[in-house]
């Protein structure tokens, strides 16, 4: 599976974004997904994932009930709509997918079978 994550860019604080990531390749829908990220100076970060079957979704308490998790298994994409964003939300994010989703690695940013580019967001106050 090839991912690329796509949709970062220059936002002012409180507004919103939707990342994207694509996958092709091997069959995407077999797959959890989730999005990480990672700031200057900072280790990578677990934001949220999703299972495959688009059911169950998990956060990351410092993003819960902003950020929203989802998929479209028939696009081979995932999506992280982002809202009420914050200066320290400035980072380069990442999607990547796995074949079981397992809280503690992958709050590590541990068990990933694939990852993708990551792209910028930068928050401005």
């Amino acid at each position: 599976v090839q991912l690329q994550a796509y949709g970062g860019g220059l936002v002012q604080a409180g507004g919103s974004l939707r990342l994207s990531c694509a996958a092709s390749g091997r069959r995407f829908s077999g797959y959890a997904m989730g999005w990480f990220r990672q700031a200057p100076g900072k280790e990578r970060e677990f934001l949220s994932a999703i299972l495959w079957s688009a059911g169950s979704a998990y956060y990351e308490d410092s993003v819960k009930g902003r950020f929203t998790i989802s998929r479209d298994n028939a696009k081979n994409t995932a999506y992280l709509q982002m809202n009420a964003l914050k200066p320290e939300d400035t980072a380069v994010y990442y999607c990547a997918a796995g074949s079981h989703y397992i809280a503690r690695l992958w709050g590590e940013g541990k068990d990933m079978d694939y990852w993708g580019k990551g792209t910028q967001v930068t928050v401005s106050s």
